[in-house]
């Protein structure tokens, strides 16, 4: 009787279905807390630099800046994002603005043509929220590379004859990114539509289709060296608009 329930037993535990395995949860990328536990990484994609943006927070905006920059609230990034490592340039774009040369940015171009051009590259503009996290980090630096303005960090029209300057000849003016030229060079056009803060993505101010908002552009100087080199400094203009000493960068998400 005994080795009839055994039988019984075995062939019981024989049907029985396995318990199925335990999922492995695959953890998302650590955000940093601030900008020294970050190094920079470098990457190239379609021959154009980029390094990473690390995810996040920051706090957007200055409380103690222009009226247009309160008031100053919290952004989060979840996921990583690439921008490029210089502004555009002349050599990359194919073609020269108002200032010749290959390694110069390339401005003197509208809003529409900055937004195509990062699409052709599998690219798109920046939005502001991650320009300014891109300049600023977990730290909320005043500027790329500190609180304390340096015009030695940066080309403006006293250092650079009224003309832009190759991308990244400063190189100690770099972001907590490796970003550089962040301020100064040029100002440079973002995807985002200009809107009161908080910054809202969601709000309708990235969409790339409005033809007629006004967009913002970020981090230039010109004669400005007194406030326009903020990193939460904010300019717009039309979308269709040209000027001499307004370019752009792009960015990707990470994959």
């Amino acid at each position: 009787m005994k080795a009839h329930w055994l039988i019984m037993l075995l062939l019981f535990a024989a049907c029985t279905p396995a318990a199925p395995p335990t999922p492995t949860v695959t953890p998302g990328p650590t955000p940093i807390a601030s900008n020294a536990d970050w190094t920079p990484v470098v990457e190239t994609f379609g021959g154009v630099e980029m390094v990473q943006v690390p995810p996040g927070c920051f706090t957007m905006g200055n409380a103690a800046g222009r009226r247009d920059e309160s008031p100053e609230h919290r952004i989060c990034f979840d996921r990583p994002y690439w921008i490029d490592r210089t502004e555009v340039t002349n050599a990359q774009f194919g073609s020269q603005g108002n200032f010749g040369g290959e390694q110069r940015p390339r401005e003197n171009l509208t809003w529409f043509e900055a937004r195509d051009f990062c699409a052709s590259r599998d690219a798109r503009l920046p939005t502001e929220a991650e320009w300014e996290y891109a300049a600023r980090g977990p730290d909320n630096l005043l500027y790329p590379w500190g609180n304390e303005l340096d015009a030695a960090l940066l080309v403006f029209d006293q250092n650079s004859n009224n003309e832009t300057a190759a991308v990244g000849s400063i190189p100690a003016g770099a972001s907590w990114v490796g970003a550089l030229d962040m301020a100064g060079n040029v100002w440079e056009w973002v995807s985002s539509a200009y809107a009161p803060y908080p910054y809202e993505a969601a709000d309708g101010r990235e969409n790339l289709d409005d033809a007629t908002a006004r967009r913002v552009y970020r981090g230039g100087v010109g004669s400005y060296i007194d406030f326009g080199v903020g990193a939460a400094t904010r300019f717009r203009d039309l979308p269709e608009t040209r000027s001499w000493f307004v370019g752009f960068r792009c960015a990707r998400d990470a994959e």
